[in-house]
């Protein structure tokens, strides 16, 4: 029987904890999809969806397509049963997502796929996105240290380092989405500001060396981590100033730990291993695919 897209339903619960069980079968980590799917039907609306391939009356694939922005759509939670790959459920559930996300006035969207994911490379390729970017997380450890430089918090100043650092170029203007864990969306003057007021925007140096901001703090395995957004830099000691002010700020929230978004060059990766000391082992790929306008299912 030919599968059939629709929303997602609570009475699917099973059939997304059968599908997800062996998803990464070959890694030491569980699927995260099993604990948020309630949350996701639950939270389905104007500005998310969640899509589930049904084929005889059991959900063998899911994805969710979430409004970031007046004009970003994200897609996450791809996955396909064992039994059924191949047999282009993904895109099915990709070109449904992408017609919801035009509907909604998105006019580009995006996804992360970590690198070590050839499956997922692929099935991204197929849908039709390319790759865009890809970065890395740093996780320096919260510690009530002094940088060797000025910290500042001036989203002007933040804003002015970042538009002139190579940084923004490698990750195309993209930086952590402030509503969406997991998610990226282009980084704007307007949601600097808001950081600096709700959360925190750090600069380092007189003349800005480096900046960073913060978007929240989340649980991760049972332990709060404070997330910042983006994290770029200059030089060697600008990195140890930014991951000191960046450790130094996480200390005074009390959490557990951090995630730093940094750019995945051999420059940033080295001078952050160098600075932060905990670097994650492999980098993640965002992938684009723009000129959703008027896009349809056939």
């Amino acid at each position: 029987m030919s599968p059939t897209v629709r929303t997602a339903r609570h009475d699917d619960y099973d059939d997304i904890v059968d599908l997800t069980s062996d998803v990464w079968a070959d890694r030491a980590m569980a699927d995260y999809i099993p604990d948020v799917f309630r949350e996701w039907v639950n939270d389905d609306g104007a500005d998310r969806k969640t899509l589930v391939a049904d084929v005889d009356g059991h959900a063998v694939g899911i994805a969710q397509a979430v409004i970031l922005t007046e004009t970003e759509a994200w897609f996450q939670g791809m996955r396909v049963d064992s039994d059924h790959r191949g047999k282009g459920i993904g895109s099915l559930l990709t070109d449904h997502l992408i017609e919801w996300a035009a509907d909604a006035g998105a006019s580009v969207g995006r996804s992360m796929v970590f690198s070590w994911n050839e499956a997922g490379l692929g099935q991204s390729l197929a849908a039709g996105f390319e790759a865009v970017t890809s970065f890395r997380w740093a996780h320096p450890d919260p510690a009530d240290e002094t940088p060797e430089m000025t910290v500042g918090n001036d989203p002007a100043a933040a804003w002015r380092y970042w538009q002139e650092s190579d940084g923004r170029g490698v990750l195309s203007g993209l930086a952590l989405d402030s509503g969406e864990s997991w998610a990226l969306s282009t980084l704007t003057r307007e949601t600097l500001d808001q950081l600096a007021t709700d959360q925190a925007v750090l600069t380092v140096g007189d003349k800005p060396q480096g900046m960073a901001c913060r978007v929240r703090t989340a649980e991760a395995d049972g332990e709060q981590l404070a997330e910042y957004a983006v994290g770029v830099w200059s030089d060697t000691d600008a990195a140890r100033a930014l991951f000191t002010a960046i450790a130094a700020d996480a200390a005074s929230l009390g959490v557990d730990g951090t995630r730093v978004l940094i750019p995945e060059t051999p420059r940033h990766v080295a001078q952050a291993a160098y600075a932060s000391g905990n670097i994650d082992e492999c980098p993640d790929f965002v992938f684009e695919i723009d000129g959703l306008e008027g896009f349809s299912v056939s």
